[in-house]
């Protein structure tokens, strides 16, 4: 296996900032995306499926840096990254399931 160009703390910091980021796009995008035109629902589920998918991305980053590479903050980091990772995971499997459940035009 080669080693990653990124250091330690970039790979833990990038597994810790990505999944909040991503599900802050995919929220206020939605919600764009579904005031400007209500029918394009589907896009919506591809975008849900999407930010989850990054979610995971960043609990794949940060999970080989749980051990105890170095510094003593960069695992606490990451196992930090690994929880934030599964939480806005679960918040943009919940709005995705929602618009699956609650027809985006009705109102």
């Amino acid at each position: 296996m080669t080693p990653s160009r990124l250091s330690i703390r970039a790979r833990a910091w990038i597994g810790l900032l990505l999944p909040p980021m991503t599900w802050f796009l995919f929220e206020q995008g939605l919600s764009a995306l579904l005031h400007a035109d209500c029918g394009r629902w589907r896009i919506g589920l591809a975008w849900g499926v999407v930010s989850i998918a990054l979610c995971a991305l960043a609990a794949r980053i940060a999970w080989p840096l749980t051990g105890s590479h170095g510094p003593l903050s960069h695992p606490w980091l990451a196992r930090l990254a690994i929880a934030v990772a599964g939480i806005f995971a679960l918040a943009s499997a919940f709005q995705t399931l929602a618009l699956l459940i609650v027809p985006p035009c009705v109102g």
